[in-house]
């Protein structure tokens, strides 16, 4: 059956050059955005009752943008001052950059690592005798306290947001060739709301092997996996399914 239609369970991309868009016109599809889950700040007094007080720690360890966001809208709410030789670790170089939106970059200690968070343990051993506060979701990739409690290190994990299911009703008599789904809790939200929901056609799209798991255990087809050796991102793995499925169009 041929794709005219994608919906990608994310918000749309804010760059011009997406591979989403070249694959829109390149192929002739439709793809619309939508977040199936989305992140709300948990308030002060609920990082408190967490037993967090933000003078206790030396190192901040940043796994995220939202992470980034928070931690410092958390710092706001509870009027706590940024010392200028707070510690940050940032998971990747993405992360760091993001981070000069709230801080003169040159002036703060910034550690940096490449892309996964093993990748940060050199750094974080090497200052070992710092007070970290890892500021996250409340779903946390289990690699990361693992990570860290291998380290041996004095580390706090308190929960500054949390991911929510996203209120889909309005798409409810809305149809789609392909969904693309990039977490377990997309998955779950698909689901929430719509308890009834039957693939039939619909081709399902899943990103990395949580993603597929929770897919596989709510009974659904998985027609198009990433990442794969041959397609090592989402719209790789659409543009090979669609130039397959629409080829004769």
């Amino acid at each position: 059956m041929k794709v005219k239609t994608i919906l990608v369970s994310q918000p749309e991309p804010k760059v011009e050059n997406s591979p989403y868009f070249e694959l829109q016109q390149k192929h002739k599809v439709k793809v619309d955005f939508r977040p199936f889950i989305h992140v709300e700040g948990v308030s002060a007094k609920d990082v408190r009752a967490q037993k967090i007080d933000l003078n206790n720690y030396t190192a901040i360890i940043l796994t995220s943008r939202n992470s980034v966001d928070h931690f410092f809208r958390v710092a706001e709410e509870m009027r706590y001052k940024v010392p200028e030789d707070l510690k940050y670790f940032c998971q990747s170089e993405a992360i760091a950059f993001y981070l000069q939106k709230y801080v003169v970059y040159r002036k703060r200690k910034i550690y940096v690592g490449q892309k996964d968070f093993v990748d940060l343990s050199p750094l974080i051993k090497k200052y070992k005798e710092e007070k970290f506060l890892l500021p996250a979701s409340d779903q946390l990739n289990y690699d990361v306290p693992q990570t860290l409690n291998n380290l041996k290190v004095d580390w706090t994990q308190a929960t500054f947001y949390k991911t929510v299911m996203s209120d889909l009703s309005d798409l409810a008599d809305v149809y789609y060739d392909v969904l693309a789904f990039f977490s377990p809790t997309g998955i779950k939200s698909l689901f929430k709301n719509f308890p009834d929901f039957q693939q039939n056609n619909t081709r399902i799209a899943v990103f990395g092997s949580t993603t597929q798991k929770e897919a596989l255990e709510h009974g659904l087809r998985i027609d198009i996996l990433a990442p794969t050796p041959e397609t090592p991102s989402m719209t790789m793995a659409l543009e090979k399914y669609i130039a397959d499925a629409n080829k004769g169009k």
